[in-house]
């Protein structure tokens, strides 16, 4: 069965396997060392981010390294951008909102220090 991508990033034991073959390649022995959890879960994992096809592994002898496809981080990115994208717009618009209503405020609240005085006894009445 072909996993999605998403589902490799859904296990945060996966992602800090991504974030580890970032660097370099390694073997599972070497991940394994890097969890509190045997070599056998560690596998599982690496089974999975296989199968997302996040993986290359590459036999070196008696040892497998596995090493990251960065190209498929990508899918990740583009699917990101989209959100991102209207984070940005939402921002914006309340940056707006928020110009409309300091601009309001400051149209209403007067500078004459007597005036003020006078706004603040009435609010107390």
């Amino acid at each position: 069965m072909r996993r999605d991508i998403f589902q490799a990033i859904a296990d945060p034991t996966r992602r800090a396997i991504v974030m580890l073959l970032a660097v370099h390649a390694m073997t599972p022995n070497a991940m394994a060392e890097h969890f509190d959890t045997s070599r056998q879960a560690v596998s599982k994992h690496i089974h999975i981010l296989l199968e997302c096809d996040l993986l290359d592994q590459e036999q070196q002898g008696r040892e497998i390294r596995y090493h990251l496809r960065a190209d498929k981080m990508k899918q990740i990115e583009q699917w990101l951008e989209q959100f991102k994208a209207l984070m940005a717009a939402r921002f914006t618009q309340l940056d707006e909102v928020l110009a409309q209503l300091k601009s309001r405020t400051n149209t209403q609240t007067p500078t004459n220090p007597t005036t003020l005085t006078t706004i603040t006894k009435a609010r107390k009445t």
